[in-house]
C-alpha cells in the first residue's frame, strides 16, 4: 500500500511539473476565464448581484477547461507517441496515470478559482459569507469530474492533432448553451431545453445554488444527473480502453 501510494504521488508530481513547463497550456487555461470575467462581469456590468452571478458562471467555465484539455490532448498525444502503451506494460498501475492528470487539472482549476475569487472580491465588490466561498470552491472542484471523463474519452478516441480542435468544438458551445457566458434566463427557450441535457448546466446550477442564483430546480436532480452521467462515461471509457488493448 505504501509503495502504491508513493507511485501515485510521484506520477502526480511529474505530471504537474510537465504542465508547468508548458506555458502554452497553463497560461491560456488560467488567464482566459479571468479576462472574460473582467470584461463581461466587471467592465460591462453595473450590478453587484450580477457580478456574483457572472463570477460563478465564469468560474464554472474556466474550471472545465483544464479537465477537458489535460486529458484529451495529453492522452491523445501519449497514444500517438507510444507512451500510453509503455505505461500499460510497465509495473506502474494505470490508475496512477489517470489519477495524476485529474490531480494536475485540479491544481490548475484551483488557481483559476482563486484568481477569479480575488478579482471578483477586489474589483467587482462581490461579497459572500466565508462558508459560501468554501462551499463554492468545493463544488467547483468536485464538479469537474464529468468533464475530465469526457476529455479522457476524447483522448482515447482522437488523434493528437485532432484532439485540441475537437475539444474546443465541444467545450465552447457547451459553455454557451449552458448559460455560462450569457445568463440562462436571457437565452431562447429552445436553448434552455438543450441546456438541461448538458452536464455543464447541472454543474453550474449546483454552483449557483450556493449563492442562491440557480434556476430553482432541486439540487438532488443536478447531483443525480451528474452521477448517472459519470457512471455512463465510465462504462464507455472502459469499453473503449478494452478495445484499444486488443
Amino acid at each position: 500500500m505504501r509503495n502504491t501510494t508513493a507511485i501515485y504521488l510521484k506520477e502526480s508530481h511529474y505530471d504537474l511539473v510537465s504542465l508547468w513547463r508548458t506555458p502554452g497550456f497553463f497560461l491560456p487555461a488560467i488567464l482566459f476565464p479571468v479576462v472574460f470575467y473582467i470584461f463581461f462581469g466587471i467592465v460591462f456590468n453595473f450590478s453587484a448581484a450580477q457580478g456574483e452571478y457572472m463570477l460563478v458562471s465564469y468560474a464554472c467555465f474556466g474550471m472545465m477547461g483544464p479537465a477537458f484539455f489535460n486529458y484529451a490532448t495529453a492522452v491523445a498525444s501519449d497514444r500517438a507517441h507510444g507512451w500510453l502503451t509503455l505505461k500499460r506494460v510497465s509495473p506502474m498501475p494505470l490508475g496512477a496515470y489517470v489519477a495524476s492528470k485529474f490531480y494536475s487539472s485540479q491544481v490548475f482549476a484551483l488557481c483559476i478559482a482563486l484568481l477569479l475569487f480575488i478579482t471578483g472580491a477586489v474589483f467587482a465588490d462581490v461579497e459572500m459569507y466565508l462558508w459560501q466561498w468554501g462551499t463554492l470552491l468545493v463544488v467547483l472542484l468536485l464538479g469537474t469530474l464529468p468533464f475530465a471523463l469526457i476529455g479522457l474519452l476524447m483522448g482515447l478516441c482522437l488523434s493528437d492533432k485532432a484532439a485540441p480542435a475537437v475539444v474546443n468544438l465541444i467545450y465552447l458551445p457547451m459553455a454557451f448553451l449552458s448559460g455560462l457566458w450569457v445568463p440562462i434566463q436571457f437565452l431562447p427557450d429552445a436553448v434552455r431545453s438543450i441546456a438541461f441535457a448538458l452536464p455543464s448546466y447541472h454543474y453550474s446550477q449546483l454552483a449557483h445554488a450556493v449563492i442562491g442564483t440557480s434556476q430553482g430546480q432541486s439540487i438532488w436532480l443536478h447531483i443525480a444527473y451528474l452521477v448517472l452521467f459519470c457512471a455512463g462515461m465510465f462504462g464507455v471509457i472502459y469499453w473503449r480502453y478494452q478495445k484499444l488493448s486488443r
